[in-house]
């Protein structure tokens, strides 16, 4: 069933297939996608890889989320469209940001590893397409967005694709050997997120762009001073992906799991300690909801908890992976 402004809206599932099928997909845009998916790539295949990835894809969402909530396009009405999900009912439409972090992401993955590991063009470039499809046509069945508010996301995010490639290895280069690439990575994502456009009652896109950018931020930080002090701990080759042996294969879920077990720890922590002094510097109740969505609360809330989960995520678990002798 189906709520909408206190109304219970009733349905039946007559294909229970593309029903977990969408479902599924739709988890595909979610954060537990990505504090999945990104760090795998990190631990097991490529720095580089990794790199270009996640800083598109936080080019990309801030981006969306901002332009939500500068057009300001409702999302289907229900009734007639039956919401599968209920989160991000508060949010406008226009574009979906889940077909854009879904096309940003899988098509980012195969540019950036077509020219550095010898695999099938085609199938490197149909993985793309059905991962990026199912995400997007999962909006549609959920009820969460319109044919043309996926079709927009996917375009644009489809352009800026096209235009950051160009740069992507001087964008690289600069964040790995700039001395002033810690200072900027911090400052400039936390300055987008204190001047997110308004809103005239609240929505979680501001809370959700500014865990994007911080994880990102946290994320970048650790690959500055992974190059400038750390020998780098994986290291990818052109000659093609890891070898699949039950070795490798073992190798790849412990370096996987342990490192999902310490930022999760690291996500958890935080948000208790970050949450307490800020509830003690502004003299609220840790239950106080309302005072948790407050600008000056919110931002340094999930900023600070999401940069300590990107920077673990590249800096401690790669060092504690060395150390368990996973690597």
């Amino acid at each position: 069933m189906s709520k909408e402004k206190g109304c219970v809206q009733k349905y039946v599932v007559k294909n229970y297939f593309y029903y977990y099928l969408f479902k599924f997909s739709a988890a595909l845009g979610e954060e537990i996608f990505y504090i999945t998916f990104l760090p795998f790539i990190y631990w097991n295949i490529d720095h580089s890889v990794s790199r270009r990835m996640i800083i598109i894809w936080s080019i990309v969402m801030y981006i969306g989320q901002v332009s939500k909530d500068i057009l300001k396009w409702p999302r289907p009405l229900s009734p007639p469209v039956v919401k599968l999900e209920m989160r991000t009912d508060a949010e406008y439409g226009m574009p979906s940001t889940h077909a854009m972090a879904a096309t940003a992401i899988s098509f980012s993955f195969f540019i950036t590893t077509m020219n550095q590991y010898k695999y099938p063009f085609e199938l490197g470039l149909m993985a793309a397409f059905v991962f990026s499809t199912l995400v997007c046509l999962s909006r549609l069945y959920t009820g969460m967005h319109t044919v043309l508010d996926v079709i927009g996301g996917a375009l644009i995010s489809a352009v800026l694709l096209v235009l950051l490639y160009p740069m992507w290895d001087s964008i690289d280069h600069v964040l790995l050997t700039s001395p002033f690439c810690p200072l900027l990575s911090i400052a400039v994502p936390l300055l987008l997120c204190y001047n997110y456009p308004k809103l005239d009652y609240y929505s979680p896109t501001r809370g959700d762009t500014t865990t994007i950018l911080g994880a990102g931020a946290g994320a970048t930080v650790g690959f500055w001073l992974n190059n400038q002090y750390v020998t780098p701990a994986y290291v990818g080759s052109n000659t093609g992906f890891p070898l699949v042996t039950s070795t490798t294969v073992v190798l790849m879920l412990a370096r996987f799991f342990v490192g999902l077990l310490v930022i999760l720890l690291t996500r958890q922590l935080m948000k208790n300690v970050v949450l307490r002094v800020l509830c003690y510097c502004y003299m609220f109740p840790i239950a106080d909801l309302d005072a948790r969505r407050r600008l000056e609360v919110e931002v340094p809330y999930k900023f600070v908890t999401y940069s300590s989960v990107g920077f673990t995520a590249t800096v401690i678990v790669p060092l504690l992976h060395e150390l368990l002798g996973l690597i």
